[in-house]
């Protein structure tokens, strides 16, 4: 490993600070940070540990507007009673990520700055329909994930959160890589009083992106029957030495399918 120097931010404020003229990288959980680190993929001069930051930290449920902290880890999300009584299907989401020692360093906040590809929150954040906040501004979802591990980010921003409205129904499935549990595909889908959203993560060229297929079918019947017959093309589904892009396109329907019978 490299030199590099760690700072312990006390605050939000003060890790902006800290980062301020130098090859910094902010540390959340670290679950994608320090592998790259680790592989000279990533090699910042500086690490700016936003992990003892108190303000990053909590769930808050009113009525159906959730808020959750982006240093809030995914075991905390997937345990989060009120979180689980409104919108169960995000609490499934954060259960099933990586393993226990992923589930309890990894936070929500970290996941979404990211985007890696295979992610899952970014499929949730999308098809809830969910407002990223920062320190600096409030970024739509749909405007927020730009790419592979880009984002509408910009230098000293940092993620303090997300918000979202609870859906009437929704759900999350995905089919996992047998080693690393990342999705090879994953969809998530949620029903709202503005309509249905459908977002899939794991198996674009370009990340995270919504189905209109699975949407349109959707949008006449919410059940999984309602997408025997639907096709999603293959073109620009990512192809690698785990799935083509034809089978990943059969994956996001059967996805599709199962998400929504868990919505049910």
């Amino acid at each position: 490993m490299y030199a590099v120097t760690y700072h312990r931010a006390a605050s939000v404020a003060d890790a902006t600070k800290l980062a301020k003229g130098k090859d910094a990288k902010y540390l959340s959980g670290g679950m994608t940070l320090i592998p790259a680190m680790k592989t000279r993929l990533a090699a910042p001069s500086d690490l700016i540990d936003l992990g003892h930051i108190a303000d990053l930290k909590g769930i808050k449920v009113s009525g159906k507007t959730v808020t959750i902290g982006a240093g809030t880890t995914h075991s905390e999300v997937a345990n989060n009673a009120k979180l689980k009584s409104v919108c169960p299907a995000l609490t499934d989401l954060a259960g099933h990520i990586g393993d226990p020692h992923v589930r309890h360093k990894g936070t929500i906040g970290g996941s979404i700055a990211n985007n890696d590809p295979a992610a899952d929150y970014p499929a949730a954040m999308l098809a809830l329909d969910a407002t990223i906040v920062t320190n600096k501004r409030e970024i739509a979802a749909a405007k927020f994930f730009k790419g592979l591990f880009e984002t509408a980010l910009k230098e000293g921003e940092i993620v303090t959160g997300v918000t979202f409205t609870a859906p009437e129904k929704a759900g999350y499935e995905k089919f996992r890589n047998p080693a690393s549990r990342y999705a090879m595909t994953g969809v998530f889908v949620a029903k709202s009083k503005d309509g249905v959203r459908a977002a899939v993560t794991g198996a674009g060229d370009n990340g995270v992106f919504r189905s209109k297929e699975v949407e349109a079918a959707l949008s006449k019947s919410f059940a999984a029957s309602a997408l025997e017959g639907v096709k999603v093309p293959s073109k620009n589904l990512m192809g690698d030495l785990h799935a083509t892009p034809d089978y990943r396109a059969n994956l996001v329907v059967v996805m599709a399918k199962r998400a929504v019978a868990k919505a049910g």
